[in-house]
Parts: structure tokens; C-alpha cells; sequence
């Protein structure tokens, strides 16, 4: 599902990752732990096809099958839209538009149609018991309820695999308990693969795999 081979990262004289290899397996929930400043988040930014690896020859992130180090940046935009899903801590939603049209804004830039994309977001909301609140905006929704759009609007393009930085940072214990049980029914549901950056050790014990950074490196599978 997911294999990374030999990545490297730098900033400058910064070296942040230090040839790191991993794999994933399809509808695997796997979380990345570690100490700040381990490269955790700088490893799923690459994972994720929004950052790249430092030059290497020998450096691969494979995705399905599709190697997203050597591909035009067009090319690698399309297979982020239809193939990824993301959720950060902070839900970025957009304030200006209701729950029902942020998540269907993947599905847009994919040029789906609008019909059979409102018909999948609504389905979604209802499946995360938001059904009725599809026309309220960000700010009249709670703090779990943003987090769980932003959940749907990553599931809007039925992606092979969602990745999540942080994703309960931002919340309150009981709704943080509520989003970690969400991703284990998404797994059950969908079959789908969670690759999750976390300081939360419940939801990092609760994974079928904890992988522990240190200085850059995954020293524990």
C-alpha cells in the first residue's frame, strides 16, 4: 500500500530525516510517535506527496504502486486529489462556507460532479452523525463537530489512505475519545488506511502498529 525506501530530508545544514524505510499495509492504522523535533511531521508531509525528499537516487514513496518522487508536479497534484486524504489539527475548514460545501471541495477540484458529490457528502455527515448540521458554518459548530467535517472532506474522493497530523490535538479528552473511535469504524467500514502523527498515547496504543521517531530515524516498529 505504502513503502518508503532510503528518505532523506534537509534544511540546510538541517538534517531532519536520515534515510528512513517503511511499509504499510492496505487498512492498516498505524501511528508515528516520537519527541519533537524527531521529523515526524516532516516524514508525513513526504508520505503524503506534499513535501519531497531530498535529492537522493535511491529514495522512493510508493503509493498504490505509484512512485511520487519522480512525477511532474501536475501529475502529482491529480494523484493527491483522488488518492490522499488529509486531517490536521487544526481542521481548516473555510469560514465563509457551510459544513455540506467544505467537504465537497476536494471533490470539486477533482471535477466530479455536483449532484453525486453532495449526494457522498451528505451520505458522509450523516455517517458521522452531522446530518443536521450540513448548513452550519465553522463557527457555529463545536470544536468535534469541525474536526469531524474535516474527517468527511477527507473521505470525500474515497482516498487510499488518510493521513493525520496531530488530529485530537485541538480537542477536549471526551471528543478526542470520540474522533479515535471514528477512525477505527472507518477502518471496519471502508477499509481504509490511517498513517497518524501523534502525542496521544491512547490513540498511539490503539493502532495496529506504533512506529517511534527519534533524531529523524524510525527506531522502534
Amino acid at each position: 500500500m505504502i513503502k518508503a525506501s532510503n528518505i532523506y530530508k534537509s534544511y540546510g545544514d538541517l538534517e531532519v530525516l536520515k534515510g528512513v524505510d517503511l511499509h504499510i499495509k492496505k487498512g492498516e492504522i498505524v501511528a508515528i510517535v516520537g519527541p519533537s523535533g524527531a521529523g515526524k511531521t516532516t516524514l508525513l508531509q513526504i508520505l503524503g506527496t506534499l513535501d519531497k525528499p531530498s535529492l537522493n537516487s535511491t529514495s522512493e514513496v510508493k503509493i498504490d504502486n505509484q512512485n511520487c518522487v519522480n512525477i511532474s508536479d501536475k501529475k502529482l497534484s491529480e494523484f493527491r486529489n483522488k488518492n490522499i486524504g488529509f486531517i490536521f489539527q487544526f481542521h481548516q475548514l473555510l469560514p465563509e462556507f457551510t459544513a455540506l460545501e467544505n467537504v465537497c471541495i476536494p471533490a470539486f477540484i477533482g471535477n466530479y460532479s455536483k449532484n453525486k458529490t453532495e449526494k457522498e457528502a451528505k451520505r458522509l455527515l450523516d455517517f458521522l452523525d452531522l446530518s443536521d448540521r450540513i448548513n452550519h458554518k465553522p463557527n457555529e459548530l463545536s470544536g468535534g463537530e469541525q474536526q469531524r467535517v474535516a474527517v468527511a472532506r477527507a473521505l470525500i474522493n474515497n482516498p487510499s489512505v488518510i493521513f493525520a497530523d496531530e488530529p485530537s490535538g485541538n480537542l477536549d479528552s471526551a471528543s478526542a475519545k470520540h474522533l479515535h473511535e471514528l477512525f477505527f469504524k472507518l477502518r471496519d467500514e471502508f477499509g481504509q488506511t490511517f498513517v497518524i502523527v501523534t502525542h496521544n498515547q491512547e490513540l498511539a496504543n490503539m493502532a495496529d502498529r506504533k512506529l517511534e521517531m527519534k533524531d529523524g530515524q524510525i527506531v522502534n516498529y
